[in-house]
């Protein structure tokens, strides 16, 4: 199996399913992908089939599982700008964790633009990357969080 990845960085698989292996969740070196070994989908004959979010796919039992960064948002805003003739605003593509979180701790965009809110964040003394010494070039990076109260590292 091999990785591809879309305009936006986003991890694409050539199969569109997996052949159930899981040499993939065995060499991630940050233990990102789960093997799916419940079938949560509902039948298609059931009450709650007409309720499930249409955006969200779920998958069958014995597949990989890893978040997609809402790709379905991100096509969705590119839709919207193509209609508009316009590039995609910084800012316009909010994915579902952000969306729900509550303290805005996670933040997307386009990391090339100078201006955007990602790029001001990446530039930010506190900004790092996990296993960076690995070279894996992960596109999920972090900021630390400071705490001003004489403990040292400010890390916390």
């Amino acid at each position: 199996m091999h990785a591809t990845h879309s305009p936006e960085g986003l991890n694409q698989m050539v199969y569109n399913r997996c052949i159930g292996t899981r040499t993939c969740s065995s060499y991630c070196p940050y233990k990102m992908r789960r093997f799916n070994f419940f079938d949560y989908r509902a039948p298609a004959d059931s009450p709650t089939q007409a309720a499930h979010n249409p955006d969200v796919t779920v998958r069958s039992r014995g597949v990989m599982e890893k978040c997609t960064y809402c790709v379905q948002r991100i096509e969705a805003a590119h839709v919207t700008a193509d209609k508009e003739s316009r590039p995609l605003r910084d800012g316009e593509v909010v994915t579902a964790c952000q969306q729900a979180c509550p303290t805005k701790a996670i933040v997307f965009g386009d990391i090339k633009d100078p201006n955007s809110e990602v790029a001001r964040l990446k530039r930010d003394g506190r900004h790092y990357v996990l296993l960076e010494e690995l070279g894996t070039r992960p596109r999920t990076t972090y900021l630390a969080r400071w705490r001003d109260d004489g403990s040292g590292s400010g890390q916390g």
